[in-house]
């Protein structure tokens, strides 16, 4: 007979362990074993997870359903794309006259959906804001013969076909967001159709590929160190034509052995019964690897990795076409991070200074140009982070059409905290997007441009060209009669990143036992507490492995850095390439072609006859921009009191006309800016006293809703005021009664409207933490309100405009203040 063995009372434990060690000893090794077991089935689990996502037709993490509208197989030149209609979940409903919103994604080696992985990534921000969505996506193989060209033309047809879908119901041009490597096959298709494209965000885009700053960076040294792009060409021959995306993300993997190699595993180790769900979940996009044709990837690492042919325009399409990224005539956001080490911030927008000598050449290029640089995210963050798209890919989506009407020029952009504001209560979301107008020489800060680097760089490319024949010459012609399609399969399959998924799954007998044991546990479960002296020493040991694998880190990037630059810096060597010689410019600026020549000048021509020219809208605008200094406002407020005002004088007016009038007045401000504002009272002419006086209240209005005004903006401002008031002597009003009636009018206006804003500033020091309500709100309280009593001369005024202002807001007696 079986008796349970008696516990020994806590005081005898303590007899014969004073301290407790040997108690937290016994209790972190069973805890310990129970956790390495449920590990080991994570592991498992993950291993059976690759398997079953690899062997799907469309293996694909997007977070939401979708429907396939074209693939790109059955294109005239076919490729292993293809255009996905996001189906909104349930309380998600869209507007089909909004603008669409497209989301492509990166084939850098993972499988696709990246851009839809969670419910707050880039497509779920999209879709609460009411934006028909749709997601560009491919295959794991590529189509026999496909070629960076045909993924290009192919994603120009999926814009046709998303144009043609919205503009019967009246929608604007599709938003396109390209995330890393997509975001430069987008720049390539905007330049060769850009009448296709809306607002265009690329986000940890690479796009200047010899950019970066000393001791950072490291991924842009890794095609001088491996000689050239000729083991680019090496691999995908022992593939049968075909590279497996596996070596992408191990080189990703590189970039941080700790993370690789521990701080991943060990975080699913340290707490195992919370960070299995997560684990598993980024895993299933980690870990599924497709494959690029060799004709692709090697265009990629000769024309953009090593070339650096993109920033510089020398990228000629196979029928003749360059593709010139001047072209764009749509606003671009970049959206890059200080923490990204596989796309850093000077290769993110180093490619602006490479095509422009200065803000004028993007003005005179009607290009509007938009970054963003975050602080800490990483690579991945800036697309999957949810903190990320629920700040500024949230306020980018709602702020696409401000983006849009911003006038020709580079712009940084900051996203700020509302709740930390003084005027927080004017602002409708929790952020506030912020616009600062930049210089070449001020975006040179960032990018840290060196003449001496690009030398090394051109001759890293001149060296690959060299080394690539050489291979092409004598080695690959044996490489690719000893490859097979079978060896190529097998070659992909014992690549160290595939294998080591298999060797934890099912299909490794091995295995067997431990699910078995990893559900007992998980019945049973004895876990250590973190108090416990054995796991404090555990954590302890694993940060110092972390920092010993940094240091590694660090030690093998700098050696890198330091044996890339001495070696190709030696003058000899760049001689022996063909570029000794001071007068060589490795990295020139391109020229402007003739016919782009012809059509600033034919623009400008036109403009000019358009000076004098317009009515009550372009008046308005134009003393707007004139009274800001060129740029529409500072932030977003502005414009959305504007085009709201517009709408209630003239609905007819549409936002793309609204956002045509805007770039139209601001080139003619910019052609010749005196005669432009003293031509104002002619374009007033035909308006009524009142309606002027409507306008200038307007335009002050405006003005007003993001704080005070400049020293120099208030001085422009009175010169409109003078202006307007000229109009309004010269109006088709012959009594002098009624124009003295519309000069007492504005002048009514204008003190209610200091009243307004006296009376704000009194309510935010009475109450700093309370936010004041909408406006909307405000007038259903007033009239509810039998004390509070109007201005009476603003009431005995008919021709006051409809819309609220501050300046018509009702004036509360002093008891109630």
């Amino acid at each position: 007979m079986n008796l349970p063995m008696p516990t020994p009372p806590a005081a005898t434990l303590t007899l014969f362990d004073p301290f407790g060690f040997g108690r937290a000893a016994g209790r972190y090794w069973l805890d310990a074993f129970e956790r390495s077991v449920l590990f080991a089935d994570v592991m498992r689990q993950r291993g059976n997870q690759y398997l079953e996502h690899i062997e799907k037709t469309r293996p694909s993490v997007l977070g939401f359903d979708s429907e396939v509208l074209m693939d790109g197989r059955d294109l005239p030149r076919p490729v292993n794309y293809e255009l996905l209609r996001i189906l909104p979940p349930s309380g998600y409903p869209t507007d089909p006259k909004m603008r669409p919103f497209v989301v492509v994604d990166p084939r850098a080696g993972h499988g696709p959906g990246i851009g839809g992985f969670k419910p707050d990534s880039e497509l779920g921000v999209a879709l609460r804001a009411g934006h028909s969505c749709y997601f560009i996506g491919f295959l794991p193989y590529p189509e026999p013969g496909q070629s960076v060209e045909d993924v290009v033309e192919a994603e120009v047809a999926f814009l046709r076909h998303v144009n043609r879908l919205h503009s019967e119901r009246g929608a604007e041009k599709p938003m396109v967001v390209g995330n890393c490597q997509a975001g430069w096959q987008i720049m390539m298709a905007a330049s060769l159709e850009p009448d296709l494209f809306g607002p265009i965000l690329i986000a940890g885009a690479p796009l200047s590929y010899w950019a970066g700053e000393r001791g950072g960076a490291p991924m842009r040294y890794a095609g001088g160190m491996s000689g050239g792009s000729w083991m680019t060409s090496l691999l995908s021959d022992m593939g049968d034509g075909q590279f497996d995306g596996a070596w992408l993300v191990q080189n990703f993997e590189n970039l941080n052995p700790a993370n690789t190699l521990w701080t991943k595993q060990y975080q699913l180790f340290s707490n195992i019964d919370t960070e299995a769900s997560r684990y598993l979940e980024f895993e299933r996009w980690w870990g599924g690897h497709v494959v690029l044709g060799g004709n692709e990837i090697q265009y990629i690492v000769d024309n953009l990795f090593i070339g650096n042919r993109l920033s510089t325009a020398q990228l000629v399409t196979s029928d003749g076409r360059r593709i010139d990224l001047r072209n764009l005539r749509s606003p671009v956001v970049v959206f890059c991070s200080k923490g990204d080490d596989i796309t850093p911030p000077p290769q993110a927008l180093g490619w602006i200074r490479d095509l422009y000598e200065g803000v004028e050449d993007i003005v005179a290029s009607e290009q509007t140009i938009v970054y963003c640089v975050h602080d800490t995210t990483g690579h991945l963050g800036i697309f999957v982070s949810g903190s990320v798209s629920r700040k500024e890919h949230t306020e980018f989506t709602a702020n696409m059409d401000y983006i849009d009407v911003l006038p020709p020029g580079l712009y940084e952009t900051t996203v700020s905290d509302a709740s930390q504001r003084d005027d927080a209560e004017l602002i409708e979301r929790d952020y506030l997007l912020e616009f600062t107008p930049r210089t070449i020489a001020e975006l040179d800060q960032v990018v840290q441009h060196s003449t001496e680097d690009d030398t090394r760089f051109a001759t890293v490319a001149r060296v690959s060209e060299i080394n690539l024949g050489l291979y092409r010459l004598f080695m690959q012609p044996w490489v690719r009669a000893l490859s097979t399609p079978e060896s190529a399969q097998w070659m992909r399959r014992m690549h160290p990143n595939r294998m080591g998924y298999r060797l934890f799954s099912d299909r490794n007998p091995l295995m067997n036992a431990i699910p078995v044991l990893a559900e007992k546990i998980r019945a049973d479960r004895h876990p250590a507490d973190d108090e416990n002296v054995f796991r404090v020493l555990e954590s302890i040991a694993s940060s110092q492995i972390t920092g010993g694998l940094n240091a590694w880190r660090d030690f093998r990037d700098g050696a890198t850095e330091r044996m890339f630059l001495d070696t190709f810096g030696q003058p000899l060597l760049q001689s022996l390439v063909g570029l000794g010689g001071d007068a060589h410019v490795h990295r020139r600026r391109p020229g402007s072609e003739p016919e782009h020549l012809r059509f600033i000048e034919r623009r400008h021509a036109e403009l000019r006859e358009q000076v004098a020219e317009g009515g009550s809208h372009e008046a308005v605008i134009r003393a707007l921009i004139f009274v800001l200094g060129g740029a529409p406002s500072t932030d977003e407020r502005n414009f959305k009191r504007l085009r709201a005002s517009h709408a209630e004088l003239e609905p007819q007016l549409t936002v793309a006309d609204f956002k045509r009038l805007m770039r139209e007045q601001f080139f003619i401000l910019k052609l010749d800016r005196e005669d432009a504002v003293e031509a104002l009272p002619e374009m007033l002419k035909g308006q009524t006293a009142e309606q002027i006086a409507g306008h200038l209240t307007h335009i002050e209005h405006v003005l007003a809703a993001s704080g005070e005004l400049s020293e120099h903006s208030t001085e422009r401002l009175e010169r409109v005021r003078g202006l307007f008031e000229q109009a309004i002597d010269q109006a088709p009003i012959i009594e002098a009664e009624s124009r003295a009636e519309a000069q007492a009018w504005i002048s009514r206006q204008a003190e209610a409207q200091r009243f307004a804003l006296n009376e704000m500033e009194d309510l935010m020091e009475s109450q700093p933490v309370a936010k004041a309500e909408p406006e909307a709100k405000a007038e259903p309280e007033a009239k509810a309100e039998p004390e509070a009593k109007a201005e009476p001369e603003a009431k005995a005024e008919p021709a006051a405009p409809r819309r609220r202002t501050p300046s018509t807001r009702r004036k509360p007696d002093d008891n109630k203040r």
